[in-house]
């Protein structure tokens, strides 16, 4: 069917490229599955490859933002509710820090 080369940048087999088994969809997001060097099925997102158009921001920046402002801000949120203490039922006490 052909190879797919995984491309990201913090994937530990970034560069190398694989026998592309098919290209499928799992709850809305596209997956790769491959052979590995040992001949193994393995998954990765369709994202992480070759096959999937560059992000346009990531091209546009040419190297020099790795990161969408989206996921920065996802993940500021995600810390910020973390910091929140819980309380004893588990929940999340509102306004403490």
């Amino acid at each position: 069917m052909g190879r797919v080369r995984i491309l990201h940048p913090f994937h530990p087999l970034c560069g190398q490229s694989f026998e592309l088994v098919t290209v499928r969809h799992n709850w809305g997001d596209a997956r790769v599955d491959y052979r590995d060097g040992a001949g193994r099925l393995a998954s990765i997102p369709a994202a992480w490859t070759d096959l999937a158009a560059p992000d346009p921001v990531v091209a546009v920046s040419a190297g020099h933002s790795p990161f969408r402002l989206q996921d920065l801000m996802a993940l500021a949120h995600l810390l910020q509710s973390l910091r929140t203490p819980l309380t004893g039922a588990g929940r999340r006490e509102v306004g403490r820090a």
